[in-house]
């Protein structure tokens, strides 16, 4: 992951089209040499039931809730969910997270800000100053986004069949979520429901971290710096995990501190 990136992953969800198994209702022949006239049938057609992966429109629903929501906001927290038993998500909706994340404004607007401190900082030296040193320090800032979201939301998810997403505990003691939060960045739920090594954060890392000497100055190429980059990715998606574990309660009690008042929403009745 890039250097300021919290696990965001990104509105409005692909939804793969499903086909339906039409039953073929058989005609009874009539007797050879007869002719009958056609009997009206009685047997209602019984509709197939849906296929166990398709979702329904409430849980669509809850899906694009959940991508879009912002801390402060402002900054992406698209790829958050409290629901532990969510149903995984597709390849198309994963490529889906990571594009949107990876373009959203705010995405950009921080990617800028990254670029100015590092000039301001006389980082990656060998881009030199002015404009055109803060464009390529903006590309590789914008680089090292893409690519770190590439791998870890998309490429590698979909490849070890792994879920991006950020599965919220939201309850126990603050010592057990921080210990929860951290450890998320290692082990990941799989799309079948179960806990896996996180392959997609820890190859992900090193791997945005590796494409990164094609367009990093000379001076900034190389193993060690490779390495240290990839660690420093895996510390800031534990950041990101804290924030995303801790910012509903800290948002509750700066902003809605009346919200428990509130009548509880009724639950919507799925269209018959």
């Amino acid at each position: 992951m890039s250097r300021f990136v919290y696990r965001s992953g990104f509105a409005w969800v692909f939804i793969n089209a499903v086909c339906l198994n039409l039953a073929l209702a058989q005609q009874p022949q009539s007797p050879s040499g007869q002719s009958s006239p056609p009997a009206q049938s009685t047997t209602q057609a019984t509709p197939s039931a849906p296929p166990a992966q398709q979702k329904t429109e409430q849980e669509k629903e809850i899906e694009r809730q959940e991508q879009s929501r912002r801390m402060l906001g402002v900054v992406p927290q698209f790829s958050v969910t409290s629901r532990q038993d969510a149903p995984p998500l597709s390849t198309g909706e994963k490529f889906h997270l990571f594009r949107k994340a990876a373009f959203d404004p705010a995405s950009i607007v921080i990617v800028g800000l990254q670029a100015g401190i590092s000039q301001g900082e006389d980082e990656f030296a060998g881009y030199g100053q002015g404009a055109q040193g803060y464009g390529k320090r903006f590309g590789a800032s914008l680089a090292d986004e893409v690519s770190s979201g590439f791998f870890s939301n998309f490429f590698y998810a979909t490849l070890f069949k792994e879920d991006p997403r950020y599965f919220r505990l939201g309850e126990g003691s603050i010592s057990h979520r921080i210990k929860y939060a951290v450890i998320q960045e290692f082990v990941c739920h799989t799309d079948k429901g179960g806990r896996s090594f996180s392959f997609e954060n820890v190859l992900g890392a090193f791997s945005s971290g590796g494409l990164s000497n094609v367009y990093y100055p000379s001076t900034d190429r190389g193993f060690g710096l490779t390495m240290s980059r990839s660690g420093i990715a895996l510390l800031y998606g534990s950041v990101g995990g804290l924030a995303d574990e801790f910012w509903p309660d800290i948002s509750q009690k700066l902003f809605h501190k009346h919200k428990k008042d509130q009548p509880a929403a009724s639950p919507t009745t799925p269209a018959p």
